[in-house]
């Protein structure tokens, strides 16, 4: 069974999303291949692949959010640009101290 959704439609500007801990349990995989020029086209598509998986935009709501090593932390996604290639990694709150 793949850990990934399938490429139909590979687009060289594609962009890897990567679903950590609860939000790759919500996602049903681990990673998967978006077109999405902001943050906020890339949040409303996978929102859209992932609408029938109960409690996903719930998780990807509490999720911190990087692109590439960095934090986007309270950013509006509308302003966060993705370039082709990019990682864009949902890590959801751990616990532990």
């Amino acid at each position: 069974m793949s850990d990934q959704l399938p490429r139909d439609d590979a687009n060289e500007n594609d962009v890897t999303v990567r679903y950590w801990a609860s939000a790759r349990a919500a996602a049903g995989i681990a990673e998967e291949q978006v077109d999405a020029r902001t943050l906020s086209a890339l949040l409303d598509e996978i929102s859209r692949r992932h609408r029938d998986r109960d409690r996903f935009d719930d998780v990807i709501a509490t999720c911190s959010i990087l692109v590439g090593d960095t934090p986007v932390g309270a950013r509006e996604p509308s302003t966060v640009t993705l370039h082709p290639g990019d990682s864009i990694e949902f890590l959801p709150p751990f616990a532990g101290g």
